[in-house]
C-alpha cells in the first residue's frame, strides 16, 4: 500500500512518472557554498546495537574508532578548503549511533568545523542513557556542546523491555545533564511501542516536563523491514489516539507544537537535527543536501576509512534535483515543521511559491489541511495527521529501501525509488 502511495504522489506532486532514481557518480563535482547552510556530523558507534534502531551503527572498537576520527577530521579539512573564507552555518549537530564515545576527539572534531565555518547558532548532540555520566556530561560541555537530546524512548518498564532497552534510572540522569545548563533537552519518546497504551506514553510525556525537558520530540514506532523487532508496532487507530493526546498534554504544560512529531516548551531554543534548508553531512553514512544535489556517503565505517586515507570522499548514492524537485522536497519537510514560509522559499529560489505550487495550495486550502497565516501558511489539525500518515509511508517506502540497500553494499550501482 505504501507503495501505491509514493507513486502517486511523486506523479501528482513532482510530475514525475519515472522513479526518483539514486546513482553511483563518484566523479560528480559539489558546489557547497549554499545558503542557509547547516552541518551534521554523524558517529557510527555503540556499545550494544539496539534492535529497533535502523540508523547506521556498528559495535565500538577503540582501534577502529580512532581511525575513523581521524578520517573525519580529513574530510571537514578537504571540504573546508572548498571556500576561499570561513562560510557561516546555521547549527552544528551530532548524531549517531552514541556521539559520546567520539569523547577525547570531540573538542578536535569541533575545533576543525570552526577553523573553516563560523557557526551562527547552535551545537547539538544526541547522548545514549548509558552514555550520560559527569565525566562524559563535562567534556560535552567543555567542547561547546550547548544543545543535547537525549534517546530516552520510554521511562515505563514495560515499554522499554519491549525496545530491548533497560535503563530504568533516566529520571535521574536527565537531573544530571539539567546541571550543566544546556540551552535545550531534548528528550526522545516512541509511541506505538507494542502493548504501550495512551496513559503510559502521557506519563512518559509528564515525566519528561518533571524532570527538566525543555523540548519533547516524539516519533511513531515503525518497524524497518532490515531491524530486529520481535514485535510489531500498533496500527494507526491506538497511533492516532495517541498522536491526539500528545497534542492536548502539551498546552497544559506550556508547550507548543514545533513539527509534526515535536513539542517545545515557549521560548525555549529550538533543538533540531533534520530540517535544514541546506547541510553538509561529515562522516559514513552522513547525507548532504544542497541546491540542486542530494548524496550520501558509504554505510561502511572501514570503506569511509579507507577512502579518505586517500583524501577521497566515499560518496556513495548520488540524486540529482530539478526545480520541481527540490522545491518539493524543502515543501515536504516545511510540511513535517508545521510552517510554509513564502519567503524562505523566496530567498533559496527566488521563485513564488504559490505560482510553482498554486494548484497544490489551493487544494490543500480547500481540503483544510492548511491555512494562511503571516508567513505563508501552516498545517491544520487535519493536515498535521495525514502527514503523520504520509511521513511513515515515505519512510517505509524510500528510507527504509535505500538504508537497507546501502548497509549491505558499500557503493550500490542505482536505487529506484517507485
Amino acid at each position: 500500500m505504501s507503495d501505491t502511495i509514493t507513486s502517486l504522489l511523486r506523479i501528482i506532486l513532482a510530475r514525475q512518472i519515472k522513479p526518483f532514481v539514486f546513482e553511483n557518480k563518484k566523479n560528480y563535482k559539489i558546489n557547497y557554498d549554499q545558503k542557509n547552510l547547516g552541518i551534521y556530523v554523524h558517529i557510527p558507534f555503540c556499545k550494544k546495537i539496539c534492535d529497533f534502531c535502523p540508523y547506521s551503527k556498528i559495535i565500538y572498537e577503540k582501534n577502529i574508532a580512532q581511525d575513523y576520527f581521524k578520517a573525519l577530521i580529513k574530510e571537514i579539512e578537504i571540504k573546508g578548503k572548498n571556500f576561499n573564507s570561513k562560510k557561516e552555518v546555521t547549527s552544528v549537530y551530532f548524531g549517531g549511533g552514541s556521539p559520546a564515545l567520539a569523547g577525547e576527539f570531540l573538542k578536535e572534531i569541533l575545533n576543525k568545523i570552526k577553523e573553516y565555518f563560523i557557526i551562527k547558532e547552535n551545537i547539538g548532540i544526541e547522548l545514549h542513557p548509558e552514555n550520560i555520566n559527569e565525566e562524559n556530561l563535562k567534556i560535552i560541555k567543555n567542547a561547546g556542546f550547548d544543545m543535547v537530546s537525549i534517546g530516552i524512548q520510554s521511562f515505563n518498564k514495560k515499554s522499554l523491555e519491549n525496545l530491548g532497552r533497560n535503563h530504568m534510572n533516566s529520571q535521574a540522569l536527565i537531573k544530571q545533564v539539567q546541571k550543566h545548563n544546556f540551552k535545550s533537552i531534548d528528550i526522545d519518546l516512541i509511541f506505538g511501542i507494542p502493548n504501550q497504551t495512551a496513559e503510559d506514553l502521557k506519563n512518559d510525556f509528564v515525566t519528561a516536563v518533571k524532570n527538566g525537558a525543555t523540548q519533547i520530540s516524539t516519533y511513531p514506532f515503525i518497524d524497518f523491514s532490515y531491524a530486529k523487532n520481535k514485535n510489531k508496532p500498533q496500527g494507526k487507530k491506538e497511533k492516532k489516539k495517541m498522536l491526539d493526546m500528545l497534542s492536548s498534554i502539551s498546552k497544559d504544560f506550556g508547550f507548543e507544537r514545533q513539527s509534526i512529531w515535536t513539542f517545545k516548551k515557549t521560548g525555549t531554543p529550538t533543538y533540531s537535527s533534520i530540517t535544514r534548508d541546506n547541510f553538509i553531512g561529515f562522516g559514513a553514512s552522513a547525507t548532504t543536501l544542497l541546491k540542486d544535489v542530494f548524496f550520501i556517503k558509504t554505510f561502511s565505517v572501514n570503506e569511509y576509512i579507507k577512502s579518505l586515507e586517500k583524501e577521497e570522499i566515499p560518496i556513495s548514492l548520488t540524486m540529482n534535483f530539478n526545480e520541481r524537485t527540490r522545491t518539493l522536497y524543502w515543501l515536504f519537510w516545511s510540511c513535517y515543521n508545521i510552517q510554509i514560509d513564502k519567503n524562505n522559499f523566496f530567498e533559496l529560489f527566488d521563485k513564488e511559491i504559490e505560482i510553482l505550487f498554486s494548484f497544490e495550495l489551493k487544494l490543500a486550502n480547500k481540503l483544510k489541511l492548511i491555512q494562511k497565516n503571516g508567513k505563508g501558511y501552516s498545517l491544520t489539525d487535519k493536515g498535521i495527521y495525514y502527514f503523520h500518515e504520509i511521513e511513515q509511508k515515505y519512510t517505509h517506502q524510500y528510507i527504509d529501501k535505500t538504508w537497507k540497500i546501502a548497509q549491505k553494499q558499500a557503493y550500490p550501482k542505482k536505487i529506484n525509488l517507485y
